[in-house]
């Protein structure tokens, strides 16, 4: 364990706002022990493996964002998946929820190809950085409210050192639109009453960002076609049109 290891919400804001950059805040984040049940959990899961990865060499820590730092478009989702990002060690990588939000960022001229297996698989996004709201892998992917409000600190941060190019902020589900609620709020600003809800294709402002909302795709929602490929292509199709609306996307 690295001796500057956060272990608890005092340390995990103090290490989150030291960070200068994204690759500061990356690598402080992947150190981060704050959530002994999320720890346990994490390492268990890397240790057990599920049968079809067992020779596979889990991450097992937390998963950092992923994308540019210029990004305008900001994908938030819930926390990583047991044996997708939470083996991969990058964010959206190596499940089928992933395989859903890359193929639709490559259709949308985000991503330069429509997967993503392993953090040296070629992904290169481009205007578009994807987090989750939890860093961790946690049981049945459900955070504590307790371990949510340790983990904001890592997302506060991140938007923080994103926000002067950020124009978009997309949320996977009910919990990253709170999540994004909440650093709004967070971080000085005002919301319109009542609170914006979420629905997929809700729509709110954060000051001068667009907050849409998007059913997460997860098995649950693609499988029961609560969730197309068309209604996800639609947000992100949005979400380019207000991060670039002259109609030309920057490198």
């Amino acid at each position: 364990m690295n001796d500057a290891a956060p272990t608890d919400a005092g340390a995990v804001t103090a290490a989150a706002d030291a960070a200068t950059t994204l690759a500061q805040l990356d690598d402080a984040v992947t150190f981060c022990r704050a959530c002994p049940r999320l720890v346990a959990w994490r390492e268990q899961v890397a240790t057990e493996r599920r049968a079809a990865f067992r020779d596979e060499e889990y991450w097992g820590r937390p998963v950092p964002g992923f994308g540019p730092a210029d990004a305008r478009v900001v994908v938030l989702g819930l926390a990583p998946a047991a044996h997708g990002a939470n083996r991969t060690g990058r964010v959206f990588t190596g499940d089928r929820s992933g395989d859903w939000l890359f193929s639709a960022l490559h259709r949308a001229g985000l991503a330069n190809q429509p997967s993503a297996r392993a953090r040296d698989d070629g992904l290169v996004l481009t205007g578009t950085r994807v987090l989750a709201a939890v860093r961790c892998a946690p049981p049945e992917n459900k955070p504590t409210t307790t371990e949510r409000d340790i983990c904001s600190a890592w997302m506060d941060r991140e938007m923080d050192l994103l926000r002067a190019q950020m124009r978009v902020v997309v949320a996977l589900g009910g919990f990253a639109w709170q999540a994004a609620l909440s650093w709004h709020l967070r971080t000085g600003g005002d919301l319109a009453r009542p609170r914006p809800r979420f629905g997929h294709g809700a729509t709110a402002r954060l000051g001068d960002v667009v907050l849409l909302g998007c059913y997460h795709p997860s098995q649950q929602n693609t499988f029961t076609g609560r969730l197309t490929q068309q209604m996800l292509d639609g947000v992100l199709q949005a979400a380019v049109e207000h991060a670039w609306p002259q109609g030309t996307m920057e490198p």
